[in-house]
């Protein structure tokens, strides 16, 4: 594995999103001297928090798995998760609604899953749930140390045993042809392979190897931090500032200082020079290539849908509806193309609509709720739409229609507050392409054919995040800052 070369008892992370904060703590445990550089007057980066007549909404992701990385993470302190965190395994932990009027909860629990996959779909679809989870986590258990959980350098890297066990299992097939292998019901597959577009892909496009994904959502369960998923980065924040991580909020970083082949520091829009041994950056990796470093290109990325999300704060209360809740449009394939390889809005949306007032009503006014309605939609790279105009207000006309025709009845009359965010606005807070869902997770930049978390030319120059190594995803964010830290330290911490 490449190390950074050169003395790493300084250390300063820009920015203090979920990636930045995890590399900050490990790299406490490992006794170095680390500081923070937030622009923003909280942590978090993209989970971050929006604060809205009372309201208080989680403004990226609103889906947890995998608390086990934080336990450990926090852990490699010293510290117990449950001093800083509250969670809630969600049960169920999505609900899907079909164009038929059916719906189907997602139980992790897998006996009581098969039972409900039974119950609505028959029993040999329930036979196909229980091998598809049989086949989902030996999957799990393969690529977990070997692709997902260490650093690698080069193709070389991936040639273990369980590579070829990841091939002998269909891995490197297409997804939904591998799912449609367990699944005859449509609505079933539609349930274990939508995850794909967590990575940047439609599920026709996929490999099988993204199964994964449907394990740790639909198997391995999802769960709920008490005030949002922005508690999550307040707790890693309060864990690194008790083990010595001095974190400075409120300064945004203007840019990398080099000589000789190796960064020296940072300066900040103030004009303050701070030094450093490394420096790990934590934004967009293509933003931090155009803003923050001095040499070299940025990589040529292919980037994964944006979305357009709709907060909404509302009077209105919906009975049928979990935390979680798929609404699936009537056309599958189609919607996706139009998306990612046709530049256009979906004609008939799947969405994702969050209740998380349902789990914690204290972060809605007494009596009230609140809505985070997520549409994908393409990014700025594939498309012309223009957001700035009157696109957006136009959407959300529709969004609200398209709910009501969903069963949400009244929705646009119950809106208190309300808060659109498009591709545009993604930009806008750096992000390449309008995308908050960062590089696909296309074969070509999976794995290390991904940009790397070393800087090829600056020898102490190290990313963090989802634009590089492994990927996309809260779980794959915090290990992440795992593997930064690994970069610096040269050892697991």
């Amino acid at each position: 594995m490449r190390t950074v070369s050169g003395p790493t008892g300084r250390v300063v992370i820009v920015g203090a999103g979920l990636g930045g904060l995890a590399c900050a703590i490990r790299l406490a445990a490992a006794g170095r001297d680390v500081t923070v550089l937030e622009r923003e007057d909280h942590p978090g980066g993209r989970a971050g928090r929006l604060s809205l007549g009372g309201y208080e909404f989680d403004t990226g992701p609103t889906v947890l798995t995998m608390p086990d990385l934080l336990v450990d993470l926090v852990g490699s302190v010293g510290e117990e998760l449950a001093d800083w965190l509250t969670l809630t395994k969600l049960d169920p932990a999505y609900r899907a609604h079909f164009p038929d009027g059916s719906t189907l909860d997602v139980i992790t629990d897998t006996v009581r899953m098969a039972d409900e996959v039974s119950r609505a779909c028959g029993p040999r679809e329930a036979d196909g749930y229980l091998r598809f989870v049989d086949y989902t986590r030996k999957l799990w258990y393969i690529e977990r140390d070997d692709f997902i959980g260490r650093n690698l350098d080069t193709p070389r890297d991936l040639l273990t045993g369980n590579l070829l066990r990841l091939a002998a299992m269909g891995g490197f097939r297409r997804l939904q042809t591998k799912v449609n292998q367990f699944f005859h019901d449509e609505r079933t597959r539609r349930i274990f392979s939508f995850q794909a577009m967590y990575a940047g892909l439609a599920p026709h496009d996929a490999r099988a190897l993204y199964a994964v994904i449907s394990y740790l959502d639909a198997v391995a369960g999802v769960y709920f931090p008490l005030g949002g998923v922005h508690a999550v980065p307040r707790a890693l924040a309060g864990v690194a500032e008790k083990h010595g991580v001095t974190i400075r909020y409120g300064t945004p970083v203007a840019g990398v200082v080099t000589r000789g082949g190796r960064a020296r520091g940072v300066t900040v829009h103030s004009g303050e020079f701070i030094p450093a041994d490394v420096v790990v950056l934590n934004p967009d990796l293509p933003i931090a290539y155009r803003d923050l470093l001095p040499e070299g290109t940025a990589p040529r990325l292919r980037y994964s849908p944006s979305c357009v999300v709709l907060h909404v704060g509302s009077t209105q209360a919906y009975e049928q509806i979990a935390h979680h809740n798929i609404h699936f449009g009537t056309a599958w394939k189609r919607t996706f193309d139009e998306v990612i390889r046709d530049g256009r809005l979906m004609s008939d949306p799947s969405l994702l609509v969050t209740n998380p007032s349902r789990s914690d009503p204290s972060i809605a006014p007494a009596g009230r709720h609140s809505y985070y309605v997520l549409a994908p939609a393409p990014n700025l790279a594939t498309s012309s739409i223009d957001w700035r105009g009157g696109v957006a207000d136009t959407y959300r006309v529709n969004l609200i229609d398209t709910l009501e025709q969903r069963g949400y009845t009244g929705f646009g009359d119950g809106i208190d507050v309300s808060h659109l965010v498009t591709p545009a606005d993604w930009a806008d807070a750096g992000m390449a392409a309008g995308t908050p869902f960062a590089a696909a997770h296309s074969f070509r930049q999976t794995g290390p054919f991904r940009p790397g978390n070393l800087h090829p030319g600056l020898d102490n120059v190290v990313f963090v995040g989802s634009g590089t190594q492994p990927g996309v995803g809260v779980p794959m964010v915090i290990i992440s800052g795992r593997l930064a830290a690994q970069r610096i330290t040269g050892a697991r911490v």
